[in-house]
């Protein structure tokens, strides 16, 4: 017969004792998982990030359309404070997601969430998670985040809106759905679940500050790009040129000449390679396109992730 353990839901409290001082620590090293859980490439801007008097949990950003998150955290039941708080936040950041992670979401704060969905335009994402911890006996906690209030289109890919989309953005929209999916089901690249109406979309890498994107470029062409902006323009260059230091056997494992965009005069730098595209062209054409940036964006993570930890690291050389 089969020995089960006995699996047990562990108090919050006991594993951090403090919202300030644990969790959100805890909460900031672990944005990924965040991330992956709401189908997004979050990355983390600031903690404790200052709007007047108050003081926001965290304040991230969706790689995948450029916008602001604003996260705020509690170890209890919602509250009508950390609603407060919450709308307050959304407001002094001009947020465009909002999510709000508790041990669990109380019905008029989960009520007051889905009607803030249905009555704020596409363009505004409010969430309520729940965190639970687990064990089994007395092996290791896991946790997990648990979507209880999401926008409509997190669940069936379309959300009405007030906001009208040309012809051109719902196209981009469509063949990045598309790129989204096969990226994240086929070759777990992203949590990303959504595609908008633009001509890019950007990844996260794990380090912060450089991402992996694919767009349409200008004069026709299609790119996909490692993107290093890590904040300060030297620090930028610097990493820049260590890499172009490898370029021969960086470009021999990657399979073909890459272009490297030094971007003088400018913050960020990056390594791309470029293709001929459109999004006004026939659907075979799109499919061709969106094999060969989801092909490329492999090759980059695959070929330059240890070269980029090597010099983002400790003592990085």
């Amino acid at each position: 017969m089969p020995d089960f353990g006995t699996l047990k839901k562990v108090d919050l409290r006991k594993l951090w004792p403090s919202e300030a001082s644990n969790f959100t620590p805890w909460l900031a090293e672990n944005i990924d998982a965040l991330g992956e859980a709401l189908g997004m490439d979050l990355e983390l801007t600031e903690t404790e990030a200052d709007v007047g008097d108050f003081s926001l949990d965290l304040l991230a950003k969706d790689l995948g359309t450029g916008h602001k998150v604003v996260i705020e955290n509690q170890l209890t039941n919602t509250d009508h404070d950390h609603l407060g708080k919450l709308l307050t936040y959304a407001a002094g950041f001009d947020a465009r997601t909002v999510i709000w992670i508790a041990q669990s979401i109380r019905d008029e704060h989960r009520q007051t969430l889905e009607w803030l969905n249905q009555r704020t335009s596409a363009e505004t994402n409010f969430f309520g998670v729940s965190v639970e911890v687990f064990q089994i006996d007395d092996s290791k906690p896991a946790f997990k985040f648990l979507p209880v209030v999401y926008p409509s289109e997190w669940k069936k890919g379309g959300r009405s809106s007030d906001v009208q989309v040309s012809s051109r953005g719902e196209a981009y929209r469509q063949f990045f759905q598309k790129l989204l999916d096969e990226l994240r089901e086929k070759h777990h690249f992203t949590s990303a679940r959504v595609g908008q109406p633009q001509n890019w979309y950007s990844f996260v890498s794990g380090i912060s500050g450089i991402y992996f994107s694919a767009s349409f470029a200008q004069g026709g062409r299609t790119r996909t790009e490692v993107y290093i902006d890590l904040g300060d323009a030297t620090m930028n260059k610097t990493l820049f040129d260590k890499l172009l230091a490898g370029r021969k056997e960086i470009e021999a494992a990657f399979g073909e000449p890459l272009e490297w965009e030094r971007l003088e005069g400018r913050r960020a730098s990056r390594i791309a390679c470029y293709s001929k595209g459109a999004i006004q062209t026939t659907p075979d054409e799109l499919g061709k396109n969106r094999q060969w940036m989801i092909d490329r964006l492999l090759r980059f993570k695959k070929v330059l992730m240890p070269y980029l930890q090597k010099f983002t690291g400790p003592g990085g050389s």
